[in-house]
């Protein structure tokens, strides 16, 4: 399946988990009027007839309005409670963010996995975080949307797990946010919260009448709480069922796609078998384990009824299906004689790169269908590509990164220009825009940015996020307007310098919540067509007049075709209209998004080749709409990629 069906099945799961907990409610209601039915009736000192018969309709009418007003009420204040995203989900499992200047060797190990990932499947670096109370072996992926996203692994994973058993791990949960899980795991916490609602009340209730001074209206209101608190099992039993129903195939198809991407089913099969082979396998102890349990890598907590209700399947059945040869003792020997704790892991520079002209590009052998199917995919190809990438960061550079104002230095010194005379202008330019302090660090920073190619900006941008996305909304502005300055110093904007701007503000300001997206491409062709105009354009060489303008004509005519619009006449971009249509173009439905996609990689590509400037507005465009796309030349050594 494709991302785009990825993401239409999410929102179909989420139809079928809305269906259950419907059935669940009025299961959970006509228990309630049962309860408060039977308590009536033993309260009446005169009914009007024996049993229920006996009690007005009125009772059952408003037992069952309360039922409902109040699990509705509960499951939306949870809904909205967790509008924070993953970063919420992670505190309320006792989280912690790690630091991105971290000096323990495990959690840097860990946040350069999730950094390889990131830039290997085109998806915006997660915030790394560590549930340090926990000893078990377990992880999960949270967030509304893919480029908010957050990876949390227990501190029992990071002690106990190999490099590459972690980082079959790593990858199982970037399965879950790239093929769309994150989203309805987060709805399912506010919904089912909701359907156990009952069982507090009723706990309430017993409290209550510990302190009534009238023992028959005590007895009677422990009574009932008794019974709502056996009505919460009731609850708990669906809510259970629910995400055992919604679960456990997903965490099959992420144990696949996690060897997919590592091309390593020691990794994930060795997780797995410590799990199964350590004390505390996988249980979180958290408060919140229970309700947060479909999050989980493993099994979370243990269940009555394992088999129907559990999560995750059965540790041997997932060993099986992702290594069939799996040996426990033969891997657990090797395993033994190799494992050591890591040290601080550093990034070795590589040969300096050779410079190359800015419009490097390669042949481009796919069609606009295949194409579009990069989108949320991540291979071993990839991966190593990333890795070799990373490694032509210089390790100064790296660290510089790591904090909020070296972060926000790298990113501007991205933009200076080549000559000194004009490099003077830029910073002389931030320091009139009231940056002076910014531009002096820009300064400094430059002599590690300077030979970077603009292959490797996008890079250099998504690992600084990680700590600008913390800084203040003064710092965030600061680097805008920091980049404004730079880029209008000579008074024009290149491509590159639009995409890096776009690219930025988008990030630092995207919403954790997406709006609804269900449009479709027919009713927002405008936009389309404005978008596929501005690519058709900056994809088009300028050999000679009348062949560019075929050339043009050709691209764009290809893009409209698939998009099933008319062919654009937009010739200028101003960037306010081009954000307008990022913003419009998010309310796509995922398969509608799908055809904008081909569209755009039709149009870029429609002279068989792809060019870098091409490459980095397919990548702005995916990073926007919540697409995310992998490299695009990951064939081509990284090395040869500078400008």
């Amino acid at each position: 399946m494709t991302f785009f069906e990825h993401q239409s099945l999410a929102r179909r799961n989420s139809r079928v988990m809305v269906a259950l907990f419907l059935l669940s409610v009025v299961a959970i209601v006509l228990a309630v009027d049962l309860v408060v039915g039977v308590s009536y009736y033993a309260m009446d000192d005169a009914p009007a007839a024996p049993g229920l018969a006996g009690v007005p309709s009125e009772v059952f009418i408003a037992g069952a309005v309360v039922t409902v007003a109040l699990v509705a009420l509960v499951s939306l204040f949870n809904i909205v409670g967790l509008a924070g995203g993953g970063a919420k989900v992670a505190r309320m499992l006792g989280g912690r963010k790690v630091a991105p200047d971290t000096r323990d060797a495990l959690e840097r190990r860990f946040l350069n996995i999730v950094e390889e990932m990131a830039i290997a499947s085109g998806v915006r670096v997660p915030e790394a975080w560590v549930m340090d109370a926990e000893r078990g072996i377990n992880a999960f992926a949270a967030g509304w949307t893919v480029s908010g996203a957050v990876v949390a692994v227990t501190r029992g994973t990071l002690e106990r797990l190999t490099r590459d058993e972690l980082q079959g791990v790593i990858g199982h949960e970037f399965s879950h946010i790239l093929n769309g899980d994150m989203g309805l795991n987060i709805r399912m916490i506010g919904v089912l919260a909701g359907i156990v609602a009952i069982g507090s009340i009723g706990l309430f209730l017993m409290r209550l009448a510990r302190e009534a001074d009238d023992l028959r209206f005590a007895a009677v209101v422990i009574a009932l709480g008794l019974a709502l608190f056996i009505i919460g099992y009731v609850g708990l039993f669906f809510a259970r069922l629910i995400k055992a129903a919604l679960s456990r195939q997903r965490e099959f198809l992420a144990d696949a796609s996690s060897v997919q991407f590592t091309r390593n089913p020691d990794g994930i099969a060795g997780a797995l078998d410590q799990i199964r082979s350590t004390s505390g396998g996988a249980l979180i102890h958290g408060r919140y384990a229970e309700e947060m349990s479909h999050l989980f890598f493993g099994q979370g907590i243990e269940v009555f009824l394992s088999g129907l209700f559990d999560t995750h399947p059965p540790l041997d059945e997932r060993i099986r299906r992702v290594n069939p040869g799996f040996q426990p003792s033969t891997y657990r020997r090797s395993r033994a004689a190799a494992v050591q704790l890591p040290v601080v892991e550093k990034v070795e520079a590589a040969a300096p790169a050779g410079r190359r002209a800015a419009d490097l590009g390669t042949a481009w052998g796919r069609s606009a269908a295949e194409s579009a199917q990069l989108v949320g995919s991540l291979s071993p190809e990839k991966l190593g590509y990333a890795e070799r990438l990373l490694k032509q960061i210089s390790p100064a550079l790296r660290e510089t990164l790591r904090d909020a104002d070296g972060a926000a230095a790298a990113v501007i010194a991205l933009l200076l220009a080549p000559k000194e005379d004009v490099q003077r202008e830029q910073l002389q330019a931030l320091s009139a825009a009231g940056l002076a302090p910014l531009a002096e660090r820009v300064a400094r920073t430059a002599v590690h940015t300077r030979d970077l190619g603009v292959a490797f900006h996008l890079a250099v941008v998504d690992l600084a996020l990680s700590a600008l996305k913390a800084a203040s909304d003064l710092a965030k502005h600061q680097v805008v307007a920091g980049l404004e300055a730079v880029i209008n110093a000579d008074r024009r904007v290149s491509l590159h310098e639009f995409v890096v701007l776009t690219f930025v503000r988008e990030q630092l300001w995207a919403r954790p919540k997406p709006p609804r997206a269900d449009k479709r491409i027919g009713e927002l062709k405008a936009h389309a067509g404005t978008l596929l105009a501005l690519l058709a354009h900056a994809g088009t060489r300028a050999d000679a007049i009348g062949s560019r303008a075929d050339a043009l004509q050709t691209a764009l005519r290809a893009g409209a075709q698939l998009m099933l619009i008319e062919v654009p006449t937009a010739t200028e971009f101003a960037p306010a209209t081009i954000s307008t249509a990022f913003e419009a173009l998010k309310l796509l439905a995922p398969m509608q998004k799908a055809l904008l996609v081909k569209g755009l990689f039709a149009a870029v590509t429609a002279d068989g080749t792809i060019r870098i400037v091409e490459a980095e507005l397919m990548r702005l465009v995916g990073a926007v709409l919540d697409c995310p796309l992998p490299p695009l030349l990951e064939e081509v050594d990284p090395a040869t990629l500078a400008a």
